[in-house]
């Protein structure tokens, strides 16, 4: 069994483009759970970056390096507006990016999320990942993905809609609650978990459903 794994985690040190699958089955339902009983809950990813220097006699190899984890799982944060340049004002958008859920999750080794879309709208508003928008009486919720994908939309965790090999939904609702996306690649023989989208509330007229968890 040790043998078994040793050899594992050697392969998947000279591979480790091949780890990433998706993110845990228990943590997606946990957070469907939550978003369902009316609880903002924002998810944010990050690497597990180590970049260990390995060595051998006169071989030397760094197992993770930096490079390569900043170029897998990120998070793309939906600013109002371009960095001022001034460190206090952006670091202050930033967290109110992450605080808010105006952001979407990334998994850019095999494909760039660069250009994902998730909007809803009225007949007055448009709202993004991490706003709230009144149905009146209903919503069009739109997504836009960077390239042909199987990808499923999430209302209070079940899924509502999912297309194989597509790049855009357009679909109208008429039930309050929070809508999310998630989006899969093929990469390397398997499917990939490539996007995560925060969610977008939708509440009902003068009606405030959800609080911060």
């Amino acid at each position: 069994m040790e043998h078994a794994l040793l050899r594992k985690d050697i392969f998947y040190a000279f591979f480790p483009q091949r780890i990433p699958h998706q993110p845990l089955p228990q943590a997606l339902a946990k957070w469907d759970e939550l978003l369902s009983n009316n609880r903002r809950v924002v998810a944010v990813a990050g690497a597990d970056a180590h970049a260990l220097d390995y060595r051998v006699g006169f071989i030397r190899k760094t197992i993770f390096p930096y490079r390569y984890h900043f170029s897998t799982v990120n998070n793309h944060l939906l600013l109002p507006a371009p960095f001022s340049g001034k460190l206090s004002a952006d670091r202050e958008v930033v967290y109110q990016a992450l605080r808010k859920g105006s952001s979407f999750i990334g998994f850019d080794l095999p494909a760039s999320t660069r250009g994902f879309i998730f909007t809803a709208e009225n007949s007055e508003t448009k709202a993004g990942m991490g706003d709230e928008l009144i149905l009146d009486p209903g919503a069009t919720l739109r997504i836009k993905l960077p390239r042909r994908a199987d990808f499923r939309l999430i209302h209070n965790g079940k899924t509502i809609n999912e297309l194989e090999n597509a790049d855009q939904l357009v679909k109208t609702v008429d039930q309050p609650g929070a809508y999310r996306v998630e989006a899969y690649i093929e990469y390397l023989g398997k499917k990939r978990g490539w996007i995560y989208s925060n969610p977008i509330y939708v509440r009902k007229p003068g009606k405030l459903e959800y609080s911060f968890s």
